[in-house]
């Protein structure tokens, strides 16, 4: 079977839908499917946005010239380039076109794939909806749905990580969406990667480590991470919690004014090399945003031994209510004290109170 990906954002981009995409083409590789990839060119630093001749993974990757988004620069734009897509199909003549992402690239390929007669699967990774509410702009909500619907119901199947996210696309009429099992690499993330050497390199001594992993934009509601650990340190004597938050973003700079001074920052972490050593060393894991369709830092974060703290909403509900190792918080709390037992079986409070 040959299948051709079609995305927006692909590695060495870093966020879910191009993770769980290039952990999907390897999977298929793997099992002898002949696989190929179009999404926007990443340049080298310092060039100009050029084709890339392979992708990250490996895998034949053909990069549509792109543009970084002015708000957001390391995030590419693929120019319109309706030609170099339908070229990709002729010559790869893939059984099926499968659309990870509903943009630029994702439009392009669903109408070249209809003209070329060629069955088209997308996949439904991120709720833009609830993206609108989260940057201000909760009147254009509606308007997102609907074009979300008319891109989807274009499909032969539509394909998302959850069963909350799965719900929302029927609600919306999608009929033909269906649950699509995500997971991690249980080998990378474990608890024995776990390394004092690291606790001790960061200054965390015995101190119990709430973790963040993620991009630090509007939609992720790190500073609900942040206003819980200022609360928490109050309660309990100093010294003995510490925040630490991986990531970079848009964020970053009002987040640092907002967090107390013995906040961990630690940027832009390589996933195979660093990220599973932190996830192990730290003691739970908190993530506050309610526009998951997945959550797939909860997933790492759960494989390698830590218990999570997150709000129920989206991917991360079905997660923390099927997983002893999770606690669900209520969103938009009124008190920062609510008690939430972490039972980690670590060095370290029993409890905490974001």
């Amino acid at each position: 079977m040959r299948i051709l990906y079609c995305t927006d954002t692909y590695l060495p981009q870093i966020n879910g839908v191009s993770i769980v995409t290039a952990l999907s083409v390897a999977g298929l590789r793997d099992r002898g499917w002949e696989v190929r990839i179009i999404g926007p060119a990443y340049p080298s630093a310092g060039s100009a946005a050029r084709p890339e001749p392979a992708g990250p993974a490996g895998i034949a990757y053909c990069g549509i010239r792109s543009l970084p988004l002015p708000i957001y620069t390391d995030v590419r734009i693929a120019l319109p380039d309706s030609r170099a897509v339908e070229q990709v199909m002729r010559e790869f003549r893939p059984d099926i076109v499968h659309c990870a992402t509903e943009f630029v690239v994702g439009q392009l390929a669903m109408r070249a794939a209809s003209r070329l007669g060629i069955p088209v699967v997308t996949s439904y990774h991120t709720n833009f909806g609830q993206y609108a509410t989260a940057y201000g702009m909760p009147f254009i909500r509606a308007t997102v749905e609907r074009y979300i619907r008319a891109f989807h119901e274009r499909a032969i199947a539509t394909l998302t990580p959850s069963d909350v996210s799965r719900q929302h696309l029927v609600s919306l009429g999608l009929d033909r969406a269906q649950r699509w099992g995500c997971g991690v690499d249980p080998v990378r993330f474990n608890p024995r990667t776990r390394s004092h050497v690291l606790r001790e390199s960061l200054g965390l001594g015995t101190a119990f480590t709430v973790l963040y992993v993620g991009r630090l934009a509007a939609e992720k509601q790190v500073e609900t991470v942040i206003r819980s650990y200022a609360s928490a340190r109050q309660l309990l004597p100093p010294g003995t919690l510490r925040l630490v938050i991986a990531g970079t973003g848009p964020r970053e700079a009002d987040l640092r004014r907002l967090a107390p001074a013995d906040t961990l920052f630690l940027g832009h972490l390589d996933r195979e090399r660093e990220l599973p050593a932190l996830y192990a060393s730290a003691d739970a894991f908190a993530f506050a945003s309610c526009t998951e369709t997945l959550g797939l830092v909860v997933l790492e974060a759960m494989a390698s031994g830590l218990p999570v703290i997150a709000t129920p909403a989206g991917g991360p509900a079905g997660r923390c209510a099927a997983n002893r190792r999770g606690t669900r918080l209520e969103r938009r709390t009124q008190s920062p004290r609510r008690r939430v037992s972490t039972r980690t079986g670590r060095r370290g409070p029993d409890s905490v109170s974001p």
